[in-house]
């Protein structure tokens, strides 16, 4: 693992490049999950480069090796543009001759119709990533959902600089501005409309072949929120896929473990075929017409 420092609109992140023993066939820029951070998704990335394909993981601004979030600025928008975006361009300026791939995970998978050189891609994956109403989650996890957008924790969180995530048992803490902005999304439908502070979606430049993996047991982001957000890629040639555990000798995948380390039986079925060593056809995707993309699914 190499470490990196990644040149942000206004911050510097923490990457980690992970390079395959021999050559790479692609490189892949793995954009995390909020309040994850990028160790998390290590043992995905050495597997990754275990398969030839470099991988590119990184911290948002003032979070995990980036920074602290105490009296950050940080926003939602920072982090899931201005930071994805600055992570992808390093990759492409590290590998300029190689497949560009994009692997989001929730808010990894969600931000790319405000950024620019989406042509410049040749595969995404967006794994457990919806556009999540509040009303979305099935009970009993809503009732923690909403508990989690309690009115109550927007003035804690801007008294204290940040919102105290750890102290609640929630994992690391995050920015006060990034939580805020979250909140608003997840209690808004067709948020992108409703936020002063996000610029007009322009996704019809990503035309590449777009796996979107749902998990059948993720309460945060139930599939049905992982199909909507498919909308918001017209132009891509899309696949559907549904991780059920039982298909992998699993008990539970959620919408964590699905790249963590407990989630390893399922990567293969998150990445698909992976064995071209050029930029990946429709055929090699094994994905549907983008016209009919969005009229079915097949599990696994």
């Amino acid at each position: 693992m190499e470490q990196i420092d990644i040149q942000a609109k206004g911050a510097t992140l923490r990457g980690q490049l992970f390079r395959p023993v021999s050559g790479a066939r692609a490189i892949a820029v793995l954009k995390g999950a909020t309040g994850v951070p990028a160790r998390f998704y290590a043992p995905f990335a050495i597997w990754l480069a275990g398969q030839g394909v470099a991988c590119l993981t990184f911290d948002y601004r003032d979070f995990g090796a980036s920074g602290t979030p105490r009296g950050s600025p940080a926003t939602m928008t920072d982090w899931g543009i201005h930071d994805q975006q600055a992570a992808r361009d390093a990759a492409m300026r590290a590998f300029p001759d190689l497949p560009l791939w994009v692997i989001g995970h929730s808010l990894g998978g969600m931000m790319l119709p405000y950024q620019t050189g989406l042509a410049r891609i040749d595969r995404a994956i967006l794994v457990a990533a919806g556009a999540v109403h509040v009303r979305d989650h099935p009970w009993p996890y809503q009732a923690f959902a909403r508990a989690f957008w309690f009115p109550g924790w927007l003035p804690l969180s801007k008294r204290l600089g940040y919102l105290p995530m750890r102290a609640m048992g929630l994992g690391p803490d995050i920015p006060a501005g990034v939580y805020r902005q979250w909140r608003r999304w997840c209690q808004t439908r067709a948020f992108h409309r409703a936020d002063p502070d996000l610029p007009a979606p322009a996704p019809w430049d990503l035309t590449c072949p777009m796996r979107v993996v749902a998990v059948a047991d993720d309460a945060l982001c139930p599939p049905k929120s992982a199909w909507r957000l498919m909308q918001a890629y017209p132009s891509a040639h899309k696949r559907q896929v549904t991780l059920h555990p039982p298909n992998h000798g699993l008990t539970r995948i959620g919408h964590l473990d699905v790249l963590g380390e407990k989630g390893r039986a399922v990567w293969p079925s998150v990445v698909g075929d992976i064995g071209m060593g050029s930029k990946p056809t429709l055929a090699a995707m094994n994905v549907a017409p983008k016209i009919e993309a969005e009229r079915w699914a097949y599990t696994d």
